[in-house]
């Protein structure tokens, strides 16, 4: 497989949502914790060398929407794509166009620290890719109108040497990393609460362009009761499914 082994893990409410009002009730915390323990604790199940999580998360959670320090007259990058440095963990963002304003080429989770690697396609400009490297920040081309998912995952196993990665939404993402045939597995820490908003994201999402609704099975893994009445599913994505799909 010449590609990382691709999980993709995430905290979902008992209707299916990966953010909401849910999660501010206590009754989420022990899930909540199983989650990053799962991933990032002092023993993590997967052992894995980085996470991938689209624009909207990564602005959520780091850059907070904050806008890039660009330089229009910036001269012209070299072609291709830029290696800052290599690290035990890596937080890799999908940002097609080259929007995000990053502060720094690390990001902090809790208790684990990653190096920044920005995922851009032949839409992000000169002066981002600028910008990233006064930053530090590694890039590479992934794609020329829309990201290539597989090129992507190629690149990331040859440039930094990603064995196993960690797919971390938003839905749209995870939905087009399944339907590309790249997904491995899908780990689910489910918490005893839901909200009912019918706008936010859920777990998997269809976007026109991107994606289709044609649907996907799964092989069930393991289902684990856990403390505070969380609930831990591991599925194997039916590989006839993604053979299909990927001869299609």
């Amino acid at each position: 497989m010449d590609r990382p082994y691709l999980f993709c893990h995430m905290l979902t409410s008992l209707d299916g949502k990966i953010m909401g009002n849910y999660m501010d009730l206590p009754a989420c915390e022990p899930a909540g914790e199983l989650f990053y323990d799962i991933a990032f604790g002092d023993e993590p199940f997967y052992r894995h060398q980085g996470w991938l999580s689209g624009r909207v998360t990564t602005d959520d959670n780091f850059t907070h929407y904050r806008t890039p320090d660009l330089d229009p007259a910036a001269p012209p990058m070299p072609p291709g794509d830029f290696i800052a440095g290599k690290a035990p963990m890596y937080y890799v963002s999908v940002d097609p166009r080259g929007v995000l304003g990053w502060q720094e080429n690390t990001v902090t989770y809790e208790t684990t620290t990653a190096q920044v690697i920005e995922v851009l396609t032949g839409q992000a400009s000169n002066a981002y890719k600028a910008f990233l490297r006064r930053k530090g920040i590694s890039y590479l081309l992934a794609g020329e109108d829309k990201l290539d998912h597989a090129l992507l995952l190629e690149k990331l196993k040859h440039r930094f040497g990603i064995q196993v990665l960690m797919l971390g939404g938003g839905g749209v993402l995870n939905w087009s990393f399944l339907q590309a045939g790249l997904c491995d597995e899908v780990s689910i820490v489910v918490a005893p609460a839901a909200d009912g908003n019918p706008t936010t994201q859920s777990l998997f999402l269809a976007k026109e362009g991107l994606s289709t609704d044609k649907p996907i099975s799964f092989i069930l893994l393991g289902a684990q009761a856990a403390e505070g009445n969380a609930l831990w599913l591991r599925y194997r994505v039916d590989p006839q499914e993604t053979n299909h799909d990927t001869e299609g």
